[in-house]
């Protein structure tokens, strides 16, 4: 099985890309994870113009018929059982594969959420896109320990 993150920019904090590493760690015995940066727009340009080289960039990685998860804002929330349960189906469905997408500071562009099966909120907080990989990371992980029946939820 394979997941993908696909998400602009770079980390630059050391506790977050180390939370992050762990993870995918963790995610080793379940799953191959890979991170896919493309660039990040920056701040100078009009944000549908950035929304849009941003999107253009992220639906230049995904393959044809591959299952997508879209982090937005305007998602569905999900409890960690349900996340645990589509994340199965999404591979299942996926042949093993799931690409999951992380707009950038921005969020995503429609072209990109319209491209996505599921579209996900992790809450209607906000939060960095950067932290956005852990936390998401964190569920993945989560998710395969409830679907496996192992001690890790509560």
């Amino acid at each position: 099985m394979e997941i993908r993150l696909i998400c602009p920019g770079k980390i630059r904090e050391k506790w977050l890309t180390e939370g992050i590493e762990e993870y995918r760690k963790r995610l080793t015995k379940y799953c191959k994870i890979s991170v896919i940066e493309v660039e990040a727009s920056p701040d100078s340009i009009p944000m549908e113009r950035a929304l849009a080289k941003e999107g253009e960039l992220i639906l230049s990685k995904i393959k044809p018929g591959e299952q997508v998860w879209a982090m937005d804002l305007h998602g569905r929330e999900m409890t960690s059982e349900e996340i645990s349960s589509s994340l199965i189906s999404s591979l299942e469905k996926g042949g093993g594969h799931l690409t999951i997408v992380i707009g950038g500071s921005n969020g995503l562009s429609s072209d990109v959420t319209a491209r996505a099966n599921l579209r996900l909120c992790l809450g209607k907080h906000t939060m960095t896109h950067t932290m956005t990989r852990l936390i998401i990371l964190e569920q993945l992980y989560r998710g395969f320990k409830i679907y496996s029946g192992e001690n890790y939820h509560k």
